[in-house]
């Protein structure tokens, strides 16, 4: 059990780098910054694949159409709608949508898998919830204000970013369920390399991708990438712009530095964690534990803005934790009709 949550918090700091890329990019697409990730991801993956390649040979068809599914859905769609929202409306309102993960997958899990790992007793799990949902509020209700007190904010661009923090939501609640699905059913495949496995399997959907991405960009006049709702200034000069500045963007260095860092740090060995965690815990558990994540993008946006938390932040931080600790006491129970059959 604690070796499995030491698992979660490693995955949930190296995936916080994830709500700070687009931040640190904010003149890229969100498209180059979600392709980029995991073509940088897929080459990552490729010599790894050949140390795993043994492991890899045993999977089926069916397992790697399984890794493609995960990777476009958990992958590319996924920070594909977060990058955009972050950029839309900032880092602190997705960071909230995002932060119900562990209410909305514990509830999605308790319900879809009480027959395979036993169930979470409602009346047990609902305090934790609770927990974990009062310190999401407290966490936000400081950086809501703040938006609202801003003369400035655009209400539509925030609505939009809303609703594409939603849509990474539904990714990353239908992903650890269908990923812990397929760890459960074949406990004998080492959780690295399945991990390998999703690399490989997105690289091509990444490289088409970013090839259409860029041609995309090259045949409407946009020599550079360009981040959504960049002024008419931000397009000129197609014609100029320079190879390197059309295939990587107007800051080359950075852009292929951070995704390497976040292919590695974020994607693969995130990936790898979370894989042994999902391996040792009850999904309707493991999914709590993604308040890692939310914790660890909160703390590092806090870095970024060179600011310390609120009070009320502080307070919904201990909350968060309180959650976590009082889940990991809860011990799935098996179901009457399990117990019967097991007999």
């Amino acid at each position: 059990m604690w070796i499995g949550t030491l698992f979660a918090l490693a995955a949930g700091l190296m995936w916080g780098l994830v709500f700070v890329g687009p931040l640190l990019l904010a003149d890229y697409a969100p498209a180059m910054l979600s392709f980029g990730r995991y073509l940088a991801f897929g080459l990552i993956a490729l010599p790894l694949a050949w140390f795993d390649r043994a492991r890899l040979a045993q999977l089926s068809r069916a397992d790697w159409l399984e890794a493609g599914k995960l990777g476009l859905v958990g992958n590319i769609v996924y920070y594909l709608c977060l990058s955009a929202a972050i950029q839309h409306a900032g880092a602190p309102l997705p960071t909230m949508i995002i932060g119900t993960l562990p209410v909305v997958i514990a509830i999605s899990s308790n319900l879809r898998d009480a027959a395979r790992d036993g169930r979470l007793p409602w009346r047990r799990l609902l305090p934790s919830l609770a927990l974990i949902a009062a310190g999401i509020g407290c966490v936000n209700q400081v950086e809501l204000a703040a938006l609202r007190a801003d003369p400035a904010a655009d209400t539509g661009r925030y609505a939009l970013g809303a609703l594409l923090a939603l849509g990474a939501l539904v990714c990353w609640t239908w992903y650890p369920i269908r990923n812990a699905d397929w760890l459960r059913h074949h406990p004998d495949r080492p959780p690295r390399a399945w991990a390998t496995a999703q690399g490989v399997a997105t690289l091509p959907m990444a490289l088409a991708g970013y090839a259409l991405f860029v041609a995309w960009q090259a045949l409407h006049g946009g020599g550079a990438p360009v981040a959504a709702g960049a002024g008419p200034a931000a397009l000129g000069g197609a014609v100029t712009a320079p190879l390197t500045t059309l295939l990587l963007g107007p800051r080359p260095g950075p852009f292929v530095a951070l995704m390497f860092a976040i292919g590695l740090l974020a994607s693969w060995l995130g990936t790898l964690c979370w894989n042994e965690a999902s391996q040792r815990l009850p999904t309707a558990l493991v999914g709590q534990l993604i308040v890692f994540e939310t914790l660890s993008a909160l703390a590092y946006a806090f870095v970024l803005r060179g600011q310390a938390p609120a009070p009320a932040t502080l307070a919904g931080v201990l909350l968060l934790v309180a959650g976590v600790v009082w889940a990991l006491r809860v011990r799935p129970e098996p179901l009457p009709e399990a117990s019967a059959q097991a007999h």
